[in-house]
Parts: structure tokens; sequence; C-alpha cells
């Protein structure tokens, strides 16, 4: 229970954060509402390819626009706060878990706006893939991306690069979901596999959680 307890004061922390700066709902949002008007303008004015290819813009969008939902976290601690929880004695799991529910949160209320805006824009099929699912797996890699490269020089940079790789098993469900529901087969192998992906991301971000706080420091 204290770990719960811990993890949700951390959450509550940084969603006032966020409330305060509004940095996703005022810039990230319409960045990618931006990049979703864009991408059918550079594509063959054909309504079957511009459908087609609408679920799969969704999760790009998702992704890239997500990265940015998730490395807020590096604005928000400053050396000294991360050192301020580690005195105080802060479980770096719950920490993990705290900010985890934090970015999970924020990309649903990002999913939200765009999956709308996808429909229109696009005239896709129904956009499947487990929203939650995916807003949860980007937040966790994300989240262990800005605990990975804390404290390097081009932690901007090396992020980036290492949340990409690692949503692939995230990404492929999705797209494999999409295709399975307009082929009229079945889904559950692909939701099997992103269940399994973000089961073992949570795994791995609460089990290497204080090694990671002990490299940073």
């Amino acid at each position: 229970m204290r770990f719960w307890r811990t993890a949700l004061r951390i959450a509550m922390r940084d969603l006032r954060i966020e409330g305060r700066s509004g940095e996703v709902l005022l810039t990230t949002i319409p960045f990618g509402l931006a990049a979703l008007f864009l991408i059918p303008l550079a594509l063959p004015l054909d309504r079957q390819l511009i459908a087609t290819v609408g679920p799969g813009m969704f999760w790009i969008v998702t992704l890239l626009f997500g990265m940015f939902v998730t490395f807020r976290q590096s604005a928000v601690e400053s050396p000294a706060q991360r050192e301020t929880l580690r005195l105080l004695g802060v479980d770096p799991a719950a920490r993990f878990t705290g900010r985890v529910i934090t970015s999970a949160l924020l990309l649903v209320v990002f999913e939200a706006v765009l999956a709308p805006a996808t429909v229109v824009l696009y005239a896709p099929e129904p956009i499947d893939g487990w929203p939650l699912l995916a807003a949860l797996g980007i937040a966790l890699i994300g989240t262990m991306a800005v605990d990975v490269t804390a404290g390097l020089r081009g932690r901007t940079s090396l992020a980036p690069l290492l949340v990409a790789p690692l949503s692939v098993p995230l990404l492929m469900p999705a797209a494999s979901a999409a295709a399975a529901i307009r082929r009229g087969d079945g889904i559950v192998v692909p939701a099997l596999l992103m269940g399994f992906a973000v089961l073992a991301l949570a795994i791995l971000g609460v089990m290497t959680a204080h090694s990671l706080e002990e490299a940073s420091g």
C-alpha cells in the first residue's frame, strides 16, 4: 500500500505541474493534429489509399508525439529535486510507476483527441489496437529512456533513439490487428503480443528503477 500511495502522490504532483504548464494540451496536441493534417497532402488524391493508411498514420503520430509527452519528465524534475527525493527515501520503483501513470494518462488524452481527427481527415475503418495498452507501453518505454539517459549531455538525442526500436513490439501488433480486422481474421494473437510486451516492459522498468537511479546519481 505504501508503494502505491507514493506512486499516486508522484503522479498527482506531475499532473499538477502539467495543469499549470499546459505543455501537452497547448503544444503537443496541436502539433500532432497539424502532422495528421499535413500527411494527406503528400499522398495522391486516392480516397481508398488515404483510408487505408489512416490507422497507420494514427499510430505513427501517436508514437512520435507521445515521445514528447514522456520526455517532458526530464524537465519536471531537476537534478536537485531528484536528489531530494533520494534523500527522503522515496522508492525509485514507486517514483517510476507514478511517472508512468502520469505519462499514460496524458497519452490517453492525446489519443482521444487524435482519434476523431484521424477519422475526419482519413475516413479510415475503426481504429483498433487497444489505445490504452499502447499509451501504457509508450509511457513505460519513454520513462525508462529518460532514466537511462539522465545526466548525459546528449540525452535529448539519445532518448528518441532508444524509444523508436523498443516501440516496435507495440506498433506491430496494433498494425496487425487493424489488418486482421479488415481481412475478417481473429485478433487474439496481436492482443496477446501487445499485452505481453506491456507486461514485460512494466516488470523491466520496476526491476531496474533502483539501479538506474544509482547510475544517474
